[in-house]
Formats: structure tokens, C-alpha cells, sequence
């Protein structure tokens, strides 16, 4: 192995080994656990396993040719788990895991499915099984710039500052290895490997920088603290938070934010969250989340026409499944058992009973 070949081994490798520990941290590490790290998580590994992989066989090409496949079905997890990361982020407790669990099952049955196929058609998977792989990866990209766009355009913010570079990175590396796939770039898969390394390692000095100017920013901070609302004070924007709720019926908005409501209450976003937390004692969506459960069940009581969901989308709610959520959190039952419960509490009077 010449020195070049080795500088090339060195820094593919070290950033395919500190890629799997971050992933691997990304998803044990308790303090870390959330839901856009666990996807995160997912994606270093994916990345990283297909990537070692890469190395290994530029410069052990006699290895057994199943390993690159294993390279490949790794890679095939890239794409939904960067689309996972992007909509976690966003979408934070209204986010449908059991959805997206269901997507990752009926994706891996999928390639279960094409990869038994190898038994019947040797020469036709062997030629066309990088190219199903890297589709799907291309379809799942596509659908996570999109989802970006549409939250951005929306103007649905996340307290998640790393959106934007995981998704910048991650279509850098896409393109590097689809370029190099379709021998368009003539480098052999390595390339991609240095690629990754490189975006890897810029993405920690990004991340370094933003905490630093975070630890900065909370020094300062720390030199004048948040005063606690006085209970007189809170109980004052306690009735005029409701009487807004009320009376425009925000509540409604599916995608109302802390930060809408903050406007309309004509108070900075950190007061109204201080208020909500540690005055009322509930969080901003288990807050908001009470007016539709409690309009909801005053739908049902009357006998509603509506659907149970068709209720759960009038009243604010963006799904069925978090509707079904909130209402089984707040009255700890499911709407179909409340509706269950009224109707034996109110019987219909029919004509011949009068």
C-alpha cells in the first residue's frame, strides 16, 4: 500500500469509525434520547456501516461480494431516516411514530422481498439491485428537501438548529455517491467515503461552534434572570389567555405555536412559556390540546353528525392517531368509549314512550 493509499484508508476509515460512535451514542446515551436524535442515530450508522464497507473493499477487493450487498441494504435506510429527522424535528409531539414504524416494516419487508428474488434472477439482481437501492434512496431525499421546504415555507419553526446542515450533508453525500455510481465522476467508492469523512467532520465544527456561541449567549443571559410572575400577574394573563382562546378559537389552528400565541398575548415567547410551565402547570401543547378535547366532548354530548376523526380534525387536531392520543391522556378513555358512555347516560326518547 503506498502513502497515498494509506492518507486515503486513514481518513475514510476514522471518519466511518467516529461516524458509528456518534450514532451509537446518538441512540444509548439517555440525555440524548429524543426523537430527531434517534433518527439521527440511524442515519450515522446507516452511513457509516455503508461507508466502512466501501473502504474495505477498495482495498481488500477479494472479500465476499455479500458484504458489499450488506453495504448496500444499510444504505437503503439512509433516506427515511434523514425524512424521520426532518419531520421529528418539526413536528416534535404531534410526530406519528407508530406511522413511521409501520413505514420502516413495509420497507424492510420490501428488501426482503427483492432480495429473495437473488435466488430466482442471480445476473439481474446482481446488476440492478444497486440501482433499486440507491432509488429508493433518491425518492426518500426528495421527499425530506420537500418537507423541509413546506415547514419552512409555513413558517413552523424548531428549536432544532441542525436541520438545515443534516439535510445540506446529507444531499452532498447523495450526490457524491450517485454520481460516482453512474460513473459520471470517475473515483471508485472511496471517494464517497472521503466525502462523508469530510461533511462529517465539517458538521462537528459546526456543531461546536453554535454550542460555544449557546454557552456564550447563556453566560449572559445568567447576568439577568428571569423573574418568576407574581401569582396576581399570572391569574391576569391566565384569564386573558383563555379569553383569547376562547374567543377566537386558536385552539383550531393545527398548527398553532407557542410563538403565535405569544404574539397575540403581546408578550415575549420565553414569558408565555415561563406562565404555561411553571404557573399553570402544563405544557404549551397539553394546554392547547385541553380547549379541542374539551370541544371535542361537547360535540360528542350533543350528537354530533361528524365522525369521531371528522371531530378530531374540526377542532385542531392534523391526525386521527394524535387526536386519539390527547383525548385518551386527558379523559383517559378513547373518544369512541366516551361516545359509548353518553349515549347509555342519555338514552334516546323515542315518540312511543312519551
Amino acid at each position: 500500500m503506498t502513502f497515498g493509499q494509506q492518507l486515503l484508508f486513514f481518513f475514510s476509515a476514522i471518519g466511518a469509525f467516529n461516524g458509528l460512535l456518534l450514532g451509537i451514542y446518538l441512540l444509548l446515551a439517555k440525555k440524548e434520547r429524543n426523537l430527531p436524535n434517534l433518527f439521527l442515530g440511524i442515519l450515522l450508522l446507516t452511513l457509516s456501516i455503508r461507508v466502512s464497507i466501501s473502504v474495505c473493499f477498495y482495498f481488500y477487493p477479494d472479500w465476499p461480494r455479500i458484504i458489499s450487498y450488506l453495504g448496500l441494504a444499510s444504505l437503503f435506510y439512509t433516506g427515511p431516516a434523514l425524512l424521520g429527522y426532518i419531520r421529528s424535528s418539526y413536528l416534535t409531539e404531534d410526530f406519528d411514530l407508530k406511522s413511521f414504524t409501520k413505514l420502516f416494516v413495509t420497507l424492510t419487508l420490501f428488501l426482503a422481498i427483492v432480495s429473495i428474488l437473488y435466488v430466482f434472477f442471480p445476473v439481474s439482481w446482481d446488476r440492478y439491485y444497486g440501482t433499486f437501492v440507491y432509488a429508493v434512496w433518491s425518492v426518500f431525499v426528495f421527499l425530506s428537501i420537500y418537507s423541509y421546504y413546506r415547514f419552512s415555507a409555513s413558517k413552523v419553526k424548531s428549536s432544532n438548529r441542525f436541520i438545515l446542515p443534516v439535510l445540506v450533508s446529507n444531499l452532498i453525500i447523495f450526490l457524491a455517491y450517485q454520481l460516482i455510481s453512474t460513473g459520471w465522476v470517475q473515483i471508485y467508492c472511496a471517494g464517497g467515503s472521503l466525502v462523508f469523512s469530510f461533511v462529517l467532520y465539517a458538521n462537528f465544527l459546526i456543531f461546536f461552534e453554535r454550542r460555544e456561541k449557546r454557552n456564550v449567549s447563556s453566560k449572559v443571559s445568567n447576568k439577568y434572570p428571569n423573574k418568576k410572575i407574581s401569582d396576581e400577574s399570572a391569574e391576569n394573563f391566565n384569564s386573558k389567555l383563555r379569553t383569547l382562546m376562547y374567543s377566537e378559537e386558536l385552539y383550531k389552528n393545527p398548527d398553532l405555536k407557542l410563538n403565535d400565541l405569544a404574539v397575540k398575548m403581546n408578550m415575549p415567547s420565553h414569558q408565555l412559556s415561563q406562565l404555561l410551565n411553571d404557573n399553570i402547570g402544563k405544557s404549551f401543547s397539553t394546554y392547547v390540546n385541553e380547549f379541542r378535547i374539551n370541544e371535542a366532548c361537547d360535540k360528542i354530548e350533543k350528537g354530533s353528525a361528524l365522525k369521531i376523526e371528522e371531530i378530531g380534525y374540526e377542532v385542531g387536531f392534523n391526525s386521527k392517531s394524535t387526536f386519539f392520543n390527547a383525548f385518551r391522556k386527558i379523559k383517559h378513555t378513547t373518544p369512541f368509549l366516551y361516545k359509548q358512555s353518553q349515549t347509555i347516560s342519555h338514552p334516546v326518547i323515542q315518540s312511543s314512550d312519551l
